[in-house]
């Protein structure tokens, strides 16, 4: 099969690999019809997670049509089509009989590694290094799927690819990080980034009762989005002191939870966004949290600062002082994907929202490497990109 395979920083390559197969019972191999590029993919591609290995098939946004099953999967039959979860969960240990499938004790058969580096390990992830389990992604023909009896939802007749897609991960990734915030009638809510997750916590947000969600980012039309398709008011930080304009439109109180939807690769002109590009230009350092930094400053007291952009390591220059000055609560971790999808499934099939909204760039499998530019340079006013593996774009 063809397969988008990691050959080095900044390097992805189409290449021939070998056909996924069952190897344990509760295995399915999905035929995969709709992929994406998530924004954490990124992070692989700049070279910013471990442990990835040369060859290594990317993807973990991805949906598609069974062709197989082991002999203990009784949920699923050939033909049904799916949308698969990035976490890997048992369905069995303690954090998914709770809830908690991304934090699953027995889907990453690399917990070792992990362990070294957090002290605990969290689930396996499709595509996600080896630290995570080594599996292969869904940037392909075909995929593995381990424990389909417990992670793939089936689609419902009458949705196509695009509107359930992002059930895979980044809708309830947004979903997760509103709900962190405890939104209460009358909250306002800062979402900083207004890429895909962001715009979806934006949504998401609005659905769980927030009455004003205040938007940042550079990009002018990912602000335009965020305020005509979210409804959002929005704020450009490269024209605005984010703080002192948060402080103004909040009466001198803050938000009252601030989303972290950008993670380790932040991008700004401070002083502190300069000092963070500089030691990860030298190799000191894996993130950038100049946004952390900000959500913490900014967010009221007694607030919650939600954070469902990635980091990677150790942060520097964090005032974790100040969180605990005002007694925030801080909220994070990889979303437990498989806790919402039915409940967002049902947001759709209401037409309360159509997540398609953020798609701007239809591919082919094998413009891959190039959809990996055009996303990383955010060319073309790029927000989203699917690509059909077995399909020809036009």
């Amino acid at each position: 099969m063809k397969a988008l395979c990691w050959q080095g920083k900044n390097e992805v390559r189409v290449e021939s690999v070998p056909d996924p197969k069952i190897l344990n019972p509760r295995d399915a191999i999905v035929r995969v019809t709709s992929t994406a590029i998530c924004g954490s993919d990124l992070h692989l591609y700049d070279g910013y997670i471990p442990t990835l290995r040369m060859g290594d098939i990317l993807g973990h946004e991805f949906m598609g049509e069974v062709v197989e099953v082991g002999p203990s999967i009784v949920n699923l039959k050939v033909g049904d089509r799916v949308v698969v979860p990035f976490t890997i969960s048992c369905g069995n240990c303690f954090f998914c009989k709770n809830e908690m499938w991304s934090l699953c004790d027995n889907s990453n058969p690399n917990a070792a590694v992990a362990e070294k580096v957090n002290g605990y390990s969290g689930s396996g992830l499709f595509g996600y290094s080896h630290m995570y389990g080594g599996y292969a992604g869904g940037q392909a023909e075909y995929v593995r799927v381990p424990f389909a009896d417990v992670g793939p939802l089936r689609v419902p007749h009458g949705l196509d690819d695009e509107q359930v897609l992002f059930l895979s991960d980044i809708f309830p990734t947004g979903f997760m990080a509103a709900e962190n915030c405890n939104i209460q009638p009358g909250d306002t809510v800062a979402v900083w980034g207004c890429g895909p997750v962001g715009q979806l916590a934006i949504r998401s947000a609005f659905l769980l009762g927030a009455e004003r969600v205040i938007a940042i980012d550079r990009f002018s039309d990912r602000l335009i989005m965020a305020r005509e398709t979210g409804q959002a008011e929005v704020i450009n930080y490269e024209e605005t002191d984010i703080l002192e304009a948060l402080e103004e439109m909040t009466g001198g109180v803050g938000p009252d939870s601030c989303i972290d939807a950008v993670g380790l690769e932040a991008h700004g002109h401070t002083i502190d966004a300069i000092y963070d590009r500089a030691k990860a230009a030298l190799m000191m350092s894996s993130d950038r949290p100049s946004v952390l930094r900000q959500a913490l400053q900014a967010c009221r007291k007694g607030g919650t600062v939600s954070i469902p952009g990635v980091y990677g390591g150790y942060l520097d220059k964090v005032n974790f002082g100040a969180a605990f000055a005002k007694g925030l609560t801080l909220k994070m971790g990889q979303t437990h994907v498989q806790k919402y999808m039915l409940r967002l499934l049902n947001y759709i099939q209401d037409g309360k929202i159509d997540p398609s909204f953020i798609i701007s760039h239809r591919l082919t499998l094998e413009d891959a490497p190039e959809g990996y530019r055009i996303f990383q340079k955010k060319i073309d006013h790029c927000t989203k990109i699917v690509m059909h593996p077995h399909e020809t774009i036009h």
